[in-house]
């Protein structure tokens, strides 16, 4: 492989991480809410997620999903509910204070499930198996073998997301000093959670036609 090759690809995938979608929201949304310490937790499941992705793509997945309705529709329908279940849990998540901070119950922001949480948003969209079916392979070189320019770009793609995620991760999180008012975090609080739940009705809404 060329750099003439690799490097628009990686410069497109720049891009493309870094505009904010419901992987981002979520991201973003436990930062605020719980701080640093699960930046570590949401950027490892986002790169769970991508990385499955990508391999089920190129293994053919995103292939079939595309030739099949009803496999599209059953993904798509999924991940749909998911975001917006997250997207309900995160508007009615209870604001933190000074005082209840020690004593708060953290059943639902263990390391483990918010890692599940990032990893199934980002893995169960069905617009990123498509996409990385009709992305990758315009920048394959036909006169070279294809798997080693594959896990090259899956590689590449895979670093930019996870920077991507972390640093979006970090930002939020030093932000939520400026958020400590339970209004202010109420605020934030709804308004993620109705950026994921639009998000979800967004997945479920987007046409087949638009991948």
């Amino acid at each position: 492989m060329t750099l003439a090759h690799w490097l628009p690809f990686a410069i497109a995938s720049a891009i493309l991480v870094a505009i904010p979608g419901p992987t981002v929201l979520l991201v973003v949304s436990y930062a605020l809410g719980h701080g640093r310490r699960y930046a570590l937790a949401t950027t490892a499941g986002v790169a769970l997620g991508d990385f499955t992705a990508m391999t089920a793509s190129m293994l053919g997945l995103g292939v079939i999903l595309a030739a099949s309705a009803t496999l599209f529709s059953m993904l798509k329908w999924v991940g749909a509910a998911y975001l917006i279940y997250l997207g309900i849990k995160l508007w009615r998540a209870p604001v933190m204070t000074a005082d209840s901070t020690d004593s708060a119950d953290t059943s639902e922001t263990r390391t483990g499930r918010i890692f599940a949480h990032a990893y199934a948003v980002t893995a169960l969209n069905p617009k990123s198996l498509i996409f990385f079916v009709a992305f990758v392979p315009q920048f394959i070189d036909p006169h070279a073998a294809a798997l080693p320019q594959i896990v090259i770009f899956e590689a590449t793609f895979l670093v930019l997301a996870t920077l991507n995620a972390f640093g979006y991760a970090l930002l939020a999180a030093a932000a939520r000093r400026a958020v400590r008012s339970p209004r202010v975090q109420r605020v934030v609080n709804r308004t993620g959670g109705s950026l994921l739940i639009g998000a979800g009705l967004f997945a479920a809404l987007w046409k087949k036609s638009a991948a």
